[in-house]
């Protein structure tokens, strides 16, 4: 049974707090692309994905994340996962996968919303 991708966005001070669940593949991710494209058109360039409640997710998600990286890099934007340490049911299935494909490197992760929007915060290590 396929569970589709929801996306839905908020507003935590400058950042736009992109809240995704279910499975990143093939099928679903076009509509986190589009959510990542669209928060750029209306001039919002520091962009949370807060992937907690994503519990699956392949190339095509990963294919996905790198190119929103590459997008808010070349608006001088910035980028922010999160991606929590705990089971797979809490979204750490995205950060093995990204560290699998040794990209998680690429990303300024955080544990939670709280943490991503607060420009003192440091981000988790790789």
């Amino acid at each position: 049974m396929r569970v589709a991708l929801k996306v839905n966005e908020s507003a935590q001070g400058d950042w736009a707090v992109v809240r995704v669940s279910g499975e990143m593949d093939l099928v679903t991710s076009p509509a986190l692309r589009q959510q990542v494209h669209d928060a750029v058109a209306d001039g919002r360039h520091s962009v949370v994905l807060d992937l907690s409640d994503v519990f699956f997710c392949d190339s095509s998600g990963v294919g996905v994340l790198i190119a929103a990286r590459r997008l808010m890099r070349s608006c001088q934007g910035r980028l922010r996962l999160i991606l929590p340490a705990r089971g797979t049911e809490d979204g750490s299935h995205v950060n093995r996968v990204l560290a699998a494909l040794g990209v998680r490197r690429l990303f300024e992760v955080y544990p939670d919303v709280t943490a991503a929007v607060d420009d003192d915060a440091e981000p988790l290590s790789a």
